[in-house]
C-alpha cells in the first residue's frame, strides 16, 4: 500500500497543520534517523483501516519511497480522530514480531445445533516473520469445535509459510459455552410466613437483639 507523505519542519505549527486537513507523523528505525512528516488525514485513515499494523505501507513523496509499519497512533481522547501517527522503518532481512487481528470465520455445530454460546477469548495473536511475509489477519475457523466445552487454542491455527507463532500454542483463542440461564427471583410475598415469625417473636420477650 501507499501513503503520500511530505517532509516538514520539527517547528511548523502543528495546529494549523491540522486544521489543513493533514496531521504530524514520523518515522525512524534502527538505522533510520527520526523524521518529520506530514500526511492527509483522510488518506491515512483509509490506510489505517485497510492495512492496520502488519501490513507494509510505502510512504511516497520523500526522497526516496520508504517502506514503514504503522507503528504507534495518538489518538483524540474525545473524537478518537488521530492526531499524530508513528511509523516504524524495519530492516527486510530481519523477522519483526507482532500482534495480528483474528478474523473468526467458519460455523460451529455447538452453537448452531447444541445452542451454545461463542466466547472469544482473543482478538489478536503474536506471530513472527519477514516483512514480506507478515499477513494482514489470521483466519480461525471455528467449525471444528462440535461440541459444548469445546475449544480452540493458538495452536490450533493454521499459520501462512514464513509465519511463526510467538504465543503461547496452548492459549485458548475461542470456546463454546453453555447459555446463561437468567434466575428467575420470586416476588411473591409469604404473608403466613411472616405472621408466625412475628407470634414467635412475642413469646420470647426476653430475647433481645444482638449488638451491631
Amino acid at each position: 500500500m501507499k501513503l503520500a507523505a511530505k517532509q516538514r519542519n520539527s517547528k511548523e505549527n502543528l495546529e494549523a497543520l491540522r486544521k489543513e486537513g493533514s496531521i504530524p507523523a514520523v518515522f525512524y528505525g534502527k538505522k533510520t534517523i527520526s523524521t518529520p512528516i506530514a500526511i492527509s488525514l483522510v488518506e491515512f485513515m483509509k490506510t489505517w483501516k485497510t492495512a492496520g499494523e502488519s501490513t507494509v505501507v510505502t510512504l511516497t513523496g520523500l526522497d526516496t519511497d520508504v517502506d514503514v509499519l504503522i507503528h504507534d497512533i495518538d489518538l483524540d481522547p474525545v473524537t478518537s480522530v488521530p492526531r499524530h501517527a508513528d511509523f516504524y522503518v524495519f530492516d527486510k532481512n530481519l523477522k519483526i514480531e507482532i500482534s495480528v487481528p483474528i478474523e473468526f470465520v467458519g460455523i460451529s455445530a455447538a452453537v448452531k445445533e447444541l445452542g451454545g454460546v461463542l466466547v472469544k477469548v482473543l482478538h489478536e495473536i503474536k506471530i513472527e516473520a519477514l516483512p514480506s511475509n507478515l499477513p494482514h489477519q489470521l483466519e480461525v475457523d471455528i467449525s471444528g469445535i462440535t461440541e459444548i466445552g469445546g475449544q480452540l487454542t493458538a495452536g490450533d491455527i493454521k499459520l501462512p509459510n514464513g509465519v511463526s507463532l510467538i504465543e503461547n500454542a496452548e492459549e485458548v483463542v475461542a470456546l463454546v459455552s453453555l447459555p446463561k440461564e437468567e434466575v428467575e427471583t420470586d416476588s411473591t410475598v409469604d404473608l403466613s410466613a411472616i405472621e408466625v415469625e412475628k407470634k414467635g417473636k412475642e413469646k420470647n420477650p426476653e430475647e433481645a437483639p444482638s449488638a451491631e
